[in-house]
């Protein structure tokens, strides 16, 4: 089912080691039962600079979750609408209850340039150090796998696929 975001909003709660680390309202864009679209400006206080990409007040992200699958993507534009990337979290699967979108990170990240020219894996250290190998192996080996799939999705131009 399309939604237009003037018909329906929701709540996003990015969830890490059992905790909540950011709850930030969102524009329902999209629920087709398995895939779900939000779009929300950026939701943090302040710039973020990665080096690679910096994220600002007036970032439109565009964030695609899934039911089944472990990764969440999030294209990422300027204000004037300007890409700048895409921002793929390794995640649990998404949960969509009560207008509430929780979504589990479980720090492996990949970055993905607007021209595809960058792909950068990102946080496999916090991964390691967060201990989830040892807590749950299935969840950090589904972790890893999903990472390897984004990559090569990033690498052979798939993403576009994915998203389309």
């Amino acid at each position: 089912m399309s939604v237009s975001s003037a018909e329906s909003s929701l709540v996003v709660a990015l969830v890490k080691a059992g905790r909540t680390r950011i709850r930030y309202p969102a524009d329902l864009v999209r629920d087709d039962g398995t895939r779900i679209t939000v779009r929300a400006p950026w939701a943090a206080p302040g710039v973020r600079d990665f080096g690679f990409v910096r994220f600002e007040p007036g970032d439109v992200f565009t964030e695609h979750y899934w039911r089944d699958l472990w990764f969440a993507v999030k294209e990422v534009r300027t204000g004037s609408g300007g890409l700048k990337g895409w921002y793929c979290d390794i995640t649990r699967p998404a949960v969509l209850r009560d207008g509430e979108l929780v979504v589990e990170d479980l720090d492996l990240d990949l970055w993905v340039s607007a021209d595809g020219s960058s792909v950068l894996r990102l946080d496999e250290d916090e991964f390691e150090a967060s201990g989830l190998a040892d807590r749950d192996p299935v969840a950090a080996e589904a972790a890893r796998r999903a990472l390897d799939e984004l990559e090569l999705l990033a690498r052979t131009d798939g993403l576009a696929a994915l998203l389309g």
